[in-house]
């Protein structure tokens, strides 16, 4: 399975993104969680130990790296560079390891947007094409609110994409915004799953306003999430209703995507 998590900032994916990490785990799979975020916090979220998060550098600012496997300069236009480097190593060398979950810190291309034909767009790009491509793992892509890291050259190889939206106006308005971006790169199979639901008005509201999209499943706004970002540790290890709930989810997606 090959997921995509993205929704408005603050809205709780990273959070639903360690969930499935650890209830994909919890089933025996093997787990690649992909911190695509400008602002990687996945790691947090997963509970992995300060210091194997503190080691970790994103991709995109592994100057050294892309300059060897493309031959550019990082930052540079124009010239001449590989556009298929190779990257097969990478998620195994350049990620961490805990718990049974394999984390890998994308980061952003900083210099001509996320369409520029640069060394390290162009690195990123085959990066994940190769990650979804040939990666024997449950795959989870922890986006921003879009999906630039996806392409249409991907998007076929991505089984799903979570819409992450709480029960607001301006939270499901982004969730159609990012509903748009994924039908124009031909991502087809979407999904909405509401987020920091605290009674069944907000269940009620989501389902009311999901911008045409099927509601996988809802995850409770629970406390547990605040104390386990306090106690640096995984929500799934202090809530039992977070694993419920993301244990249904994991089902329903078993059920929808075949």
């Amino acid at each position: 399975m090959k997921i995509a998590v993205s929704g408005k900032g603050g809205v709780g994916k990273t959070t639903l993104t360690s969930l499935l990490a650890y209830a994909y785990t919890a089933q025996g799979n093997k787990v690649l969680a992909i911190d695509a975020d400008p602002s990687p916090c996945l790691g947090d979220a997963l509970g992995f130990p300060r210091e194997l998060v503190q080691g970790l550098t994103p991709i995109a600012d592994m100057h050294e790296l892309i300059h060897e496997r493309t031959g550019a300069q990082p930052g540079t236009f124009g010239g001449i560079f590989k556009m298929n480097p190779r990257v097969d190593d990478i998620p195994d060398k350049y990620s961490a390891t805990h718990r049974g979950i394999k984390l890998l810190e994308l980061g952003a291309v900083k210099l001509g947007g996320s369409g520029c034909i640069c060394a390290e767009s162009v690195l990123l790009k085959q990066l994940v094409s190769v990650i979804l491509l040939q990666r024997n793992e449950v795959v989870l892509m922890d986006m921003y609110a879009g999906v630039e890291h996806l392409g249409r050259a991907t998007s076929d190889m991505v089984d799903a994409l979570l819409i992450v939206a709480e029960p607001t106006a301006r939270s499901l308005g982004t969730a159609a915004q990012i509903k748009q971006l994924a039908q124009d790169i031909k991502l087809q199979t979407l999904f909405l799953v509401g987020s920091k639901v605290q009674t069944q008005a907000d269940r009620d509201f989501i389902a009311a306003h999901s911008p045409g999209l099927p509601v996988l499943g809802y995850i409770s706004a629970d406390p547990a999430v605040l104390a386990a970002d306090r106690a640096r540790v995984c929500a799934y290890d202090l809530s039992p209703t977070l694993v419920a709930e993301t244990n249904a989810i994991v089902t329903a997606l078993k059920q929808s995507v075949k």
